[in-house]
């Protein structure tokens, strides 16, 4: 019988790309997914019907901009992780809801019951730039990645919760963000307690399953791109491609993606 593995890639509203190509990620991960011949891809918009697909499921694959599980649906996926199950997270689903600042143009994301699952929460990115990413440990999804590497990306600022093995950061000792920029947040908590460093990857334990987040990932196309301008570091202009791959085109990223299907497959560790 096929290994089962169940990917939910979409934006909100629903049908909304939400300034990513959710198209060209959908295909990405299908792609790593493929090179198993013994794994079976159910495909979703939206957490919906949760208690369906993850019956009988190994593996869970999340990228999202705006969906998030309700309470019966995160009722079900954490009793699918305490059960063993497997969940790889990407880049934005550490979001969720966003509520409007009264006398602001700005939004600031809501803390919800589902990032304690997740294990960290989303609160801003600077203009995409370019930036250097440390790998650390020994497990699984870090094998065969170099000591760091270069990526240009949304340096995702999240705070981590509870406990977790930390398999990527990188340093940024100031939102380099110009006023008004992206989401308002009241403090910045996903500093760590050197003043310099930040988590963009890590597994956790969940019962007799595991959660695997990793930052990374942001791609746009000319109809889905919603980014005003880029980092020097980028442009020099800071004109943004109509077209971003990003960390997509990167030969550590792609590894990594491939190590946690491993991992979440039962390949590894």
């Amino acid at each position: 019988m096929a290994e089962r593995v169940h990917l939910v890639t979409g934006g909100y509203p629903p049908g909304s790309p939400a300034g990513h190509d959710m198209d060209y990620a959908r295909l990405r991960l299908l792609g790593f997914l493929a090179e198993h011949e013994e794994v079976a891809t159910s495909v979703a918009g939206d957490f919906n019907d949760l208690d369906k697909w993850l019956a009988g499921t190994r593996l869970l694959i999340t990228y999202v901009a705006g969906p998030y599980p309700a309470a019966a649906q995160l009722g079900t996926l954490n009793e699918w992780l305490e059960g063993g199950g497997r969940w790889f997270a990407l880049h934005g689903t550490s979001g969720g809801r966003a509520a409007r600042i009264p006398g602001s143009s700005q939004r600031q994301m809501v803390r919800e019951a589902h990032h304690e699952t997740l294990g960290c929460f989303f609160l801003n990115h600077p203009p995409v730039r370019r930036f250097e990413v440390a790998v650390h440990g020994q497990h699984p999804l870090a094998q065969g990645l170099p000591e760091t590497f270069e990526t240009v990306d949304e340096l995702y600022m999240v705070e981590p919760i509870g406990d977790a093995e930390v398999l990527l950061t990188t340093e940024l000792p100031q939102d380099p963000s110009p006023p008004g920029f992206g989401f308002h947040y009241d403090a910045d908590t996903s500093l760590l307690p050197d003043g310099k460093t930040r988590v963009l990857g890590y597994v956790k334990q969940a019962g007799e399953g595991a959660v695997a987040y990793v930052a990374l990932g942001h791609c746009h196309s000319p109809r889905s791109n919603s980014q005003p301008f880029v980092d020097e570091s980028v442009s020099r202009n800071r004109k943004t491609p109509r077209e971003f791959r990003g960390s997509w085109e990167n030969g550590a990223f792609e590894a990594l993606v491939r190590n946690a299907v491993d991992w979440g497959v039962g390949e590894r560790g």
